[in-house]
């Protein structure tokens, strides 16, 4: 391996954590670290002082150009936008707040910031960079960076989910629903979920979603309570495998058909670790990082 390839090497993990949060897809943030490598590959790497600084400009700026390219196709999604689920380890993340920054519910929240804001969001509040630093990276003044994160830390805390510091709490209680939902059990479903629950199902069009979201306690047990029961996308309930994996960070669900991974389901808590969200992604589209069963050690500090 060359120098310059070790280099690389070395700040591949960082480099596709940032994508993934900015964009929240993992094909298009592979491709971004792919991008990133070509132009490495051809540059005067003599004149660079600082690789990782170098790689996450590079990466950075090709993620913000994807966005504002892609931006009217996501402002004409059929259904609930969600982000692209990634299989991540039990150690990933070393602190709740780092399990937040690449939770399905943040991601969903960064959707809502326009590129400059979501790119300055993660750069300055999950791997820490500087406002001049960040200035450079986006090539954009300190003044306009700064007033960029201003606005995307108030939009992001005003919308935040809240999150139940438990790990172990976050695990007993998906497991249960695990349960319940593989049996049909509605009346523990009813228990385990806030009074105001909302489950988010995304289709894209191409299976058979819900193109709102679906509200309230009764209605989303009753979603769920019949999984074991009725026919998905041609699959019949014997032939559906169900089993908990690590998600974003945290305990969730991949539901499976002999030949494919036909959705996954992550959940939200309230302080009292009832069930406040659910999100289900179920376009094959974006299944291809769970069907391909790579494991991210997603990158949390700069």
């Amino acid at each position: 391996m060359s120098t310059g390839q070790q280099v690389f090497h070395e700040h591949r993990r960082l480099l596709f954590s940032v994508a993934y949060r900015i964009l929240g897809s993992a094909a298009d943030a592979e491709d971004a670290v792919q991008d990133a490598w070509i132009k490495w590959s051809s540059a005067d790497r003599s004149q660079i002082t600082q690789p990782k600084a170098y790689l996450t400009r590079i990466v950075s700026n090709l993620v913000l150009e994807h966005l504002r390219s892609t931006r009217h196709k996501r402002e004409t999604y059929i259904g609930p936008w969600l982000p692209e689920p990634i299989l991540t380890t039990d150690d990933t993340t070393d602190t709740v707040t780092d399990t937040e920054s690449v939770s399905i519910a943040m991601l969903v929240v960064l959707e809502t910031l326009s590129p400059l804001e979501r790119a300055v969001f993660v750069l300055k509040e999950v791997f820490g960079f500087s406002h001049a630093e960040i200035a450079k990276t986006v090539e954009r003044s300190e003044a306009a960076v700064r007033q960029a994160a201003h606005r995307a830390r108030e939009h992001v805390r005003a919308r935040r989910p809240r999150f139940t510091t438990d790990r172990s709490q976050q695990r007993k209680i998906t497991e249960q629903f695990f349960a319940a939902t593989t049996g049909g059990d509605i009346n523990t479903l009813m228990e385990l979920l806030s009074p105001d629950v909302t489950l988010w199902t995304d289709g894209g069009g191409k299976v058979r979603q819900a193109l709102k979201p679906v509200t309230g306690a009764q209605t989303v047990a009753s979603w769920f309570a019949t999984i074991s029961t009725v026919t998905y996308q041609g699959i019949q309930p014997a032939d559906m495998h169900a089993e908990l994996v690590d998600i974003n960070g945290s305990p969730g669900m991949v539901f499976s058909a002999p030949d494919r991974v036909i959705a996954t389901i992550t959940l939200d808590f309230d302080t009292d670790g009832r069930i406040t969200a659910i999100h289900n992604i179920a376009n094959p589209d974006k299944l291809h990082a769970i069907t391909n069963g790579t494991t991210h050690n997603v990158a949390t500090k700069y």
